[in-house]
């Protein structure tokens, strides 16, 4: 009986388990969420900005990785079974990869910080990585719940100023991510200001509790030094200003949350100075 047996294993079929897929990301916020959940050898290649340190939060990690150009072009010659990509992003690319058999996710930008668990488990189910999404998540959301604090009316100002005087306005990731630090936008509550552009006069005669200038890079060009004027300089010395790197809010990523946790150190350092 156990030779019956034995013989009968050795010619059962061995269930294998299936290859991960191959995976292309054709956008700079789908190459970092691909960068923290894919196994070994599944990056078949992400964009030239995911190795962009000013745009890319794992731009270290992505110099071990292949890097191609969201062309279809590439799509086709790569052979990814998945490409992810973005809203508006890479469309020719995203239509030959379709074209082609690959299973495509398409993901929107994340405009709150709600959707950044989603967004993780979007990638993470499209690419095999189901139980290191849902760790990833989960990590996110605990994390999320002990840094929130809402803006009450008396809750300090905070403006984000960009190159070129540009401003951050409502619905929008970095908008949410001020009020879960507990600033009220100063964009929304400055009345008249309908523009997406706030010059520095205004900005010095009605001055928010707290300037956040978003540093997007490095250059030479006048809409670049603006945030380093010296009128502002003068304003917003010492603990009511805060540099913060635009690439912790450029994408949804569990990193975004270190934006939150250095708002809410300003929002404290600001009691010494009300």
């Amino acid at each position: 009986m156990a030779g019956i047996v034995a013989g009968f294993l050795a010619c059962a079929p061995v269930a294998r388990a299936q290859p991960l897929p191959r995976v292309v990301s054709l956008n700079v916020c789908t190459d970092q969420l691909l960068l923290l959940l894919a196994g070994p050898g599944q990056i078949a290649g992400v964009t030239p900005l995911a190795r962009d340190c000013w745009n890319a939060v794992l731009c270290e990690q992505a110099r071990h990785v292949p890097v191609l150009r969201p062309t279809a072009e590439n799509v086709v010659a790569f052979h990814p079974d998945v490409v992810l990509g973005e809203s508006y992003t890479a469309a020719v690319a995203i239509q030959a990869a379709r074209e082609r058999g690959a299973r495509v996710i398409v993901m929107p930008p994340a405009q709150a910080l709600a959707d950044i668990p989603g967004q993780i488990m979007m990638v993470a189910n499209a690419i095999g990585a189901g139980a290191r999404g849902r760790a990833l998540a989960a990590d996110f959301t605990r994390r999320l719940a002990s840094l929130s604090t809402d803006p009450g009316p008396g809750s300090p100002t905070a403006a984000i100023y960009a190159a070129n005087g540009f401003i951050t306005r409502a619905g929008s990731l970095p908008d949410d991510v001020l009020a879960h630090a507990g600033l009220r936008n100063y964009a929304t509550v400055m009345e008249g200001q309908g523009t997406p552009r706030l010059s520095m006069e205004v900005l010095v005669a009605h001055p928010p509790d707290l300037l956040v200038l978003d540093r997007s890079g490095q250059g030479a060009s006048l809409a670049q030094s603006m945030p380093d004027h010296p009128a502002l300089k003068r304003a917003f010395a010492g603990p009511r200003h805060l540099d913060l790197p635009a690439r912790l809010w450029l994408c949804g990523l569990p990193q975004t949350l270190d934006s939150v946790a250095m708002l809410r150190a300003a929002r404290n350092g600001l009691e010494s100075v009300r």
